[in-house]
């Protein structure tokens, strides 16, 4: 019987420390597992702060295009508004110079109609003067975009 007891208690021991080894073993296996999700985790944020940071970048980006935009668009209209500018006073002048030819009007007149082309010459030659200067602008902002 003794050695029946100790066959059995060794027994015992043997699946005892089989059970150890298995819950050792689930246990490593556990923190494994809890290793690779705070790595991911890790993973994660980092990668989470890369877009954000890639998103507030590309917000940067299109705010200034916008502006550039904007921009350009004022640039564009200015330029028209000059070219307006140029030609109704080419118009004007037109006219003026029609009524002169056509008109039989005293020598002061024609001497007052003639002072006013002059300045509308003047006034021309000053728009077309920033024309340039804004067609300057202009390709500026476009090179900008």
């Amino acid at each position: 019987m003794d050695k029946f007891l100790k066959t059995l208690i060794f027994l015992f021991l043997l699946s005892s420390q089989s059970f150890f080894a298995q819950q050792i073993s689930n246990t490593a296996q556990e923190i494994e597992r809890q290793k690779a999700d705070l790595e991911t985790q890790k993973s994660l944020k980092e990668n989470y702060k890369k877009l954000d940071d890639k998103l507030d970048q590309l917000q940067k980006e299109k705010k200034e295009l916008e502006a550039k935009k904007k921009n350009l668009t004022k640039v564009e209209n200015n330029l028209k508004s000059t070219k307006d500018k140029i030609e109704k006073l080419e118009i004007v002048n037109q006219k003026i110079e029609n009524k002169i030819t056509t008109s039989s009007i005293s020598e002061e007149e024609i001497q007052k109609q003639r002072i006013k082309t002059k300045e509308n010459e003047v006034n021309i030659q000053k728009l077309k003067l920033t024309q340039i200067t804004q067609e300057k602008e202009l390709e500026k902002a476009m090179s900008a975009i």
